[in-house]
Order: C-alpha cells, then sequence, then structure tokens
C-alpha cells in the first residue's frame, strides 16, 4: 500500500473495508481469493502489521473507462475510506480492465514481520501462499 494514501489507520479505524486491485491483465489475486481467506497488509518498504479476514471477493471485467469509474464511485467509501475519488485514484484505474474488491472484517494488529518475497518478483503487490510462515523472514 502507499504509505502516502494512509490507509493502514483507516483498515485499523474501520474505515476501509475493502482491497481493491485493478490490472490491465489477470493476475494475482485473479481466482485465488476466497471468503475466509487471511489477508496480511503492509505499507511498500515496510513489514506487515495488519490482518484481516476475507468476506466478500466480486470481480469485474472492466469495459471502458467510464465503466472503471462507475465501479469506484460505488466501492470509493468502503475501499478508500472516503466517498470522492483523488484525481491519483482516477489516474490509476484509467485504462485497467479487471477490477477486483475484496471485502474484509476481523481486522487485527499484529507484531510487524517482514516477508521475502524471493520467488515472486521483487515489486509483487500481491502473493497468494497458503502458508504465510514459508516466506517469513
Amino acid at each position: 500500500m502507499k504509505p502516502q494514501w494512509h490507509l493502514i489507520p483507516k483498515i485499523l479505524g474501520g474505515e476501509k473495508t475493502v482491497e481493491s486491485r485493478w490490472y490491465t491483465t489477470r493476475r494475482n489475486p485473479w481466482d485465488k481469493v476466497n471468503i475466509g481467506d487471511t489477508l496480511y497488509f503492509k505499507n511498500s518498504s515496510s513489514p506487515i502489521e495488519v490482518l484481516a479476514e476475507v468476506t466478500d471477493v466480486v470481480q469485474f471485467v472492466v469495459k471502458t473507462n467510464a465503466h472503471a469509474m462507475r465501479i469506484m464511485k460505488q466501492y470509493a467509501k468502503k475501499d478508500l475510506g472516503i466517498s470522492t475519488i483523488p484525481d491519483e485514484v482516477k489516474i490509476y484505474i484509467t485504462n485497467k480492465r479487471y477490477a477486483i474488491f475484496i471485502s474484509f472484517s476481523n481486522v487485527k494488529k499484529v507484531e510487524a514481520f517482514n516477508i521475502d518475497k524471493t520467488g515472486f518478483g521483487a515489486m509483487s503487490a500481491w502473493i497468494c501462499i497458503k502458508d504465510i510462515r514459508k516466506i517469513i523472514s
């Protein structure tokens, strides 16, 4: 997560209850995240510090940029913790063809820990793994 968006405090405070991912191609977590899975959250270049339980997953094939905006407007409050969509987010979702919205609850702050993303790609923003203990560094 981008630290400048201040999303971790919004997750902990209950203002953010959905995590979204927007892509030009189908990639993780498309078809890989399920109700009951555990999500771990961290800011970029920081350790994991929060976990939550997946309560719903909704996937969209985005037809146009106007369609992307309609989808984002529907989820903005739950995803961003605010009702208005910042210009940076509008730019980010432009020309994306796939959107995934993952609802979560049972948020818990955990003792911070690092992960080793070797084999997943240094820039990988989302990792799907059965056992988090396999990548704790």
